[in-house]
């Protein structure tokens, strides 16, 4: 509970998950945060987009979205390689399109600065 923190859109500071529902951590070449479960303000199309540069290169997935402002949040990996397998289905927040709120120190940081406990998907 010491490191719970609240999931916002940059874009429009609308709550889009938290802290408790972490469940992995950020693969190489992704700045991401790896959810369970998100806000129903997450939205995604049916859609797959292909990534065709950097770490989703190749890949298949869903592009998620803030149902206030349409800002993109992040993804949902639907097909990849070994490498990022055990992303898919998953929900993964782009550090950079999101804050956080650290409930116990009432602040506001910058998702990229937070370090959470590590977690590990068997857990």
């Amino acid at each position: 509970p010491e490191e719970c923190a609240v999931f916002h859109c940059r874009g429009c500071w609308t709550v889009l998950g938290d802290s408790l529902q972490l469940c992995g951590q950020e693969p190489p070449g992704l700045s991401v945060l790896i959810c369970f479960k998100v806000t129903s303000d997450v939205t995604w199309e049916d859609s797959l987009l292909v990534g065709l540069e950097g770490a989703l290169l190749g890949c298949a997935y869903y592009l998620l979205s803030c149902r206030s402002c349409g800002l993109a949040v992040g993804f949902i990996l639907y097909s990849s390689g070994s490498d990022l397998a055990y992303l898919r289905g998953l929900f993964c927040f782009f550090k950079d399109s999101i804050v956080c709120y650290l409930l116990k120190s009432q602040m506001i940081i910058e998702a990229s600065k937070v370090n959470f406990p590590a977690v590990n998907l068997k857990e």
